[in-house]
């Protein structure tokens, strides 16, 4: 046992309340407060892998009760690295929103509350304290969305929070099937007691389709998808890179951690309507998301509507369920992440320096931000999975994972959905790279659209040095990861062989 767990939820969360409370004696004072405790967290982060990849899993039981009868909180390799995931991307945002915004000691308590309720997600043992970190993290994304200087935000926001509620409702609802068949909360318990039950048992599976349902509503699953794009596209740019690199990816680690802790592949194997509810959410997610993504003329809701395919991918290898499967579900899951929020940051950088929201303002770009249309141009080659990007590596071990499980049909569609990703970043760069730039006119206009709030930066000022760093990081670690992913795997084996046996 050791006292790591504890301290990596509690840091961002007392740093909340002590940003809240400075704010009453100086109002500036929240983002220095937040980036100390950003890097706190990311060196915790780094010290939970570093222990868990060398000496295993480690533990820890709130209140010194026993296990099984306290709240547990558990880190293995997996929740380990969406642990330094969640701070590493937080901390890199948290540069970017310092000239983008949104400001004031308000924005960063909340900012760091999401945090904390992030990493509870990612450390609990316990399935009812995940509900609870899950409230925590789907509370506070929604006052961030919320936190835009437009009518659009507010919206967004409303439409999230009755979605999100529904979504919660549904795993809580699962969660109480799952004790009244068991009486126990603590996932390793309660996976040792529902296979008592009998995974053929209805209780059992009620309690696993409402629980996933519940997580496909918060990951925007299609046609549960319904929250996301206004969320992603109405908010500040700041927190869409934020929301999109982390919320549904940490819930999407919340349905892989039950899927195998709690239910266990034997579950899968014994209840096929399991299989098949991940089967059938994978393919219409992958193929709708693509569809609706190619349609979109707006770049935020366009990128919003390819995480949809994207989180189509990660169901498509947790439905495979084999070591090759997860393995590429895991690094897809962290990938994209990197991915996806460095294309929110990139797009918001581009908006705030050009005006440019929509497919058409982004020709000619690569004359007027070369740099930005690179970097840009790089994270979404990776999306599509160019090798030697780790877009392509993720993609590539879910599809060998279903071809070894004769998977056919889905190792099919796994592949097509690298064409159908090309089709909607493929005219982004060809506008950048092999148009001419906008007319006069055409940048007057531009330049209109970028006076309004959601548009520009905090002060009406151009991007900072902290914007063009997180886009041009998050540009490199698409690229470079690639080479990791091996090592990764080779750290994550002991884990999953765990989880699947």
């Amino acid at each position: 046992m050791t006292d790591l767990p504890p301290f990596l939820v509690v840091l961002p969360l007392v740093a909340s309340v002590v940003v809240l409370f400075a704010g009453l004696v100086r109002s500036k004072t929240g983002w220095p407060i937040a980036a100390l405790a950003g890097l706190g967290q990311l060196g915790l982060a780094a010290v939970a892998v570093y222990r868990v990849f060398t000496a295993g899993p480690t533990s820890y039981v709130v209140g010194g009760y026993e296990s099984f009868y306290g709240i547990e909180l558990v880190i293995d390799g997996l929740s380990a690295s969406a642990v330094l995931l969640v701070a590493a991307v937080s901390l890199g945002v948290l540069a970017y929103a310092r000239t983008a915004g949104p400001r004031g000691n308000p924005f960063y308590a909340t900012y760091l509350l999401l945090i904390g309720g992030l990493t509870g997600v990612a450390v609990t043992g316990d399935v009812f304290n995940m509900y609870v970190f899950i409230e925590i993290s789907g509370l506070t994304a929604y006052a961030l969305v919320a936190s835009g200087d437009t009518g659009r935000s507010a919206v967004a926001a409303l439409k999230y929070l009755i979605v999100g509620t529904v979504g919660a409702s549904l795993y809580l609802l699962g969660v109480g099937y799952a004790y009244i068949g068991t009486g126990t909360l603590n996932m390793a318990d309660l996976s040792a007691q529902l296979a008592q039950v009998g995974y053929g048992s209805t209780l059992v599976q009620t309690a696993f389709v409402f629980i996933a349902i519940g997580l496909f509503i918060k990951t925007a699953v299609f046609p549960l998808h319904t929250w996301q794009p206004e969320a992603y596209a109405g908010s500040p740019d700041s927190v869409s890179g934020l929301i999109s690199a982390l919320v549904s990816t940490t819930f999407a680690y919340a349905l892989i951690r039950v899927s195998l802790s709690v239910f266990t592949p034997d579950f899968f194997a014994t209840a096929d309507l399991a299989q098949t509810l991940l089967l059938v959410g994978a393919v219409v997610s992958i193929v709708a998301g693509s569809l609706l993504a190619v349609s979109q003329t707006e770049i935020k809701r366009m990128l919003a509507y390819s995480s949809v395919s994207q989180f189509g991918l990660v169901l498509a290898g947790l439905a495979v369920l084999n070591q090759t499967a997860i393995v590429g579900t895991s690094v897809h899951l962290l990938s994209h992440a990197i991915m996806k929020g460095g294309l929110f940051l990139a797009a918001g950088l581009i908006a705030t320096a050009t005006g440019a929201r929509e497919v058409h303002e982004y020709e000619g770009l690569s004359e007027r931000m070369p740099y930005a249309a690179g970097a840009f141009a790089v994270l979404a080659l990776s999306m599509v999975g160019v090798p030697p990007t780790v877009g392509f590596v993720g993609k590539w071990y879910i599809a060998f994972g279903a071809v070894q499980a004769q998977l056919w049909p889905l190792a099919a569609i796994i592949l097509a959905s690298t064409l159908l990703t090309l089709a909607y970043f493929a005219r982004l760069v060809e506008r950048m790279y092999f148009r001419e730039p906008a007319t006069m006119a055409d940048r007057a206009e531009s330049e209109a659209t970028a006076a309004q709030p959601d548009a520009v930066v905090a002060d009406g000022g151009r991007p900072s040095v902290g914007m063009y760093a997180a886009v041009f990081v998050a540009a490199v670690l698409a690229v470079t990861l690639g080479a990791a992913v091996v090592p990764f795997a080779e750290q994550l084996a002991p884990t999953l062989e765990l989880l699947l046996s």
